[in-house]
């Protein structure tokens, strides 16, 4: 019940410091009056309200969704090296977007922000097909390293759209780098209910996917068929990576941190630790987005940038740590 507690304080922090904090100081009272009496005037209101406020849905939806769709990964793959990022997911759902961006440039952001699902879904087949997955023989290198090749070659293929198309620039290099800047011109509602749909599709199969980690022998004895959970775990993966990915870009190493400091925090049970992560992964990504806008001020250095400075070392921790037999 403490971790819960200080998780929910943690949570409450991170809203207060990114509704508050930036190049503009708005206080509590200014942001009660732009929400209830908008003074189109007034440049405080306008900052909360077109502004900080997206900005901040954005964070909360985008840091839950790609720290569970880690945790489901890892679970799935029992690979702790495991995230959208890494495998190659975020990088196909970016790679969808400047495809969609070299033929209709920028006319449609929403129709652009709608390719990043059938990006995800392929990326993540493809990963799971090079890793062994289809053939039950996948394992936490195989993936990792069909993941991160993949994402080489789906960034390398972004680069080539820059060159064919250099007025795409502006637009890719938001998809490339992930930041939480241009949430009000995203379509925010409705990734946000996608998102909700995908975690909330984790949370119905979280039982059955508890039981792979038994081993497919014993997980069809016990009325589980493994090739079904992880069709379902596909699809609310490529949900809420998408729906990240459409509103922020390519977040790095998201899905990676969060997943370990969640199984601490809840245990074994996957239920607990799916709202876990997301919890922590929305204040994590609003700290880091804070931080951005304040170190440099008034320059920004977008989201991703920070999550990726903190989840480099992260990762070489986890790898260090794992034993030979947990990777092979």
């Amino acid at each position: 019940m403490k971790h819960w507690v200080w998780l929910s304080l943690l949570l409450l922090a991170a809203l207060g410091l990114s509704l508050f904090t930036g190049v503009r100081s708005i206080s509590a009272e200014q942001a009660l009056q732009a929400l209830f009496a908008l003074d189109s005037t007034n440049p405080n209101h306008i900052a909360f309200v077109y502004v900080r406020a997206p900005r901040v849905v954005a964070g909360l939806v985008c840091g839950a969704a790609l720290a569970t769709a880690g945790m489901a990964i890892q679970a799935t793959t029992r690979n702790p090296l495991a995230d959208p990022g890494i495998l190659g997911v975020n990088a196909g759902a970016a790679f969808a977007i400047a495809i969609g961006t070299l033929l209709a440039g920028r006319a449609d952001g929403t129709l652009l922000a709608f390719l990043a699902f059938p990006g995800a879904a392929i990326a993540a087949i493809m990963v799971f097909a090079l890793g062994g997955g289809l053939h039950g023989s996948a394992s936490p290198v195989r993936l990792t390293l069909a993941g991160s090749a993949l994402s080489a070659l789906l960034f390398s293929l972004v680069t080539a759209i820059v060159l064919l198309r250099g007025e795409a620039l502006e637009v890719v290099r938001f998809w490339v780098v992930g930041s939480l800047s241009e949430a009000r011109t995203r379509p925010l509602l409705t990734m946000s209910a996608v998102a909700i749909a995908g975690g909330a599709l984790l949370l119905t199969i979280a039982t059955k996917l508890e039981t792979l980690a038994l081993g497919e022998t014993l997980a069809r004895g016990l009325g589980t068929r493994p090739r079904q959970v992880q069709a379902i775990v596909l699809l609310a993966v490529t949900l809420l990576t998408g729906a990240a990915v459409a509103l922020a870009g390519p977040i790095a190493f998201l899905g990676l941190m969060i997943p370990p400091i969640a199984r601490r925090i809840a245990g074994a049970s996957l239920r607990p630790g799916i709202l876990a992560a997301a919890m922590l992964g929305a204040s994590v990504l609003l700290l880091a987005d804070v931080a951005g806008r304040v170190l440099f001020a008034p320059a920004e250095i977008q989201a991703g940038i920070m999550t990726a400075l903190i989840g480099g070392p992260v990762f070489v921790l986890i790898a260090r740590r794992l034993s030979p037999g947990a990777v092979a």
